[in-house]
């Protein structure tokens, strides 16, 4: 892969699109100085635009990385999504699937990852960040749901609290372990067999798998 691109995403102004070249030039500098690394005046110069030029689509920085974890949440929904599968070829399976691509996109898509997750952002302060923040979360609360209907329903813990604590576990295995920097901590066994194993011995611990 060149350096123009990474991630299926290019680099760079093109007529007509300045929009989503600042978002670019958003995710660039993620990469290269964290999201608190770069003023809205630094986008600009990435972009390759005056620093006026971002005015025309975003208020301030925060708006900037208010859209750029915006399209990240779309992406990843997408992805959660795809593995989801509706619960194909079983449930239990694809919420299997779930999990690793968790991990897939935090290692494929690091500068969206930050962006959505690292950036002081509160999702409820942009509309349309919080409707695809939900959109992913929606997925994992229906892997759950389905999985755990599985259960008598005497047995059954809530459906929403099984996802937090799924999403929790996925969540700090990709930071921890499945990043693609410097921070990356490293480990015995790799991040999907953490994670398999954590939500092994969470779905024993409410009744969902037998030990052999």
């Amino acid at each position: 892969m060149d350096g123009s691109q990474k991630g299926g995403r290019r680099r760079g102004y093109h007529h007509g699109n300045l929009k989503s070249a600042l978002v670019e030039a958003a995710l660039a500098l993620i990469e290269e100085k964290g999201p608190t690394g770069f003023t809205f005046a630094d986008a600009a110069r990435k972009a390759g635009v005056s620093p006026a030029a971002p005015y025309r689509h975003f208020k301030d920085r925060e708006q900037l990385l208010a859209e750029t974890a915006r399209r990240g949440f779309e992406m990843f929904a997408d992805f959660l999504e795809e593995a989801w599968d509706a619960g194909r070829p079983s449930p239990l399976t694809s919420f299997e699937a779930v999990g690793r691509a968790y991990l897939t996109f935090a290692r494929a898509e690091p500068a969206y990852f930050t962006a959505m997750f690292e950036a002081g952002l509160s999702p409820d302060s942009d509309p349309a960040l919080k409707a695809e923040r939900d959109r992913a979360y929606t997925v994992l609360y229906n892997a759950c749901r389905a999985v755990i209907d599985r259960l008598p329903a005497e047995r059954r813990p809530p459906a929403h609290m099984m996802a937090y604590h799924i999403w929790s576990l996925s969540h700090g295995v990709a930071a921890l372990f499945a990043r693609t920097d410097d921070s990356r901590h490293s480990a015995p066994i790799s991040a999907e067999e953490l994670l398999e194993a954590g939500a092994a011995i969470y779905l024993k611990g409410v009744g969902l798998l037998q030990d052999e």
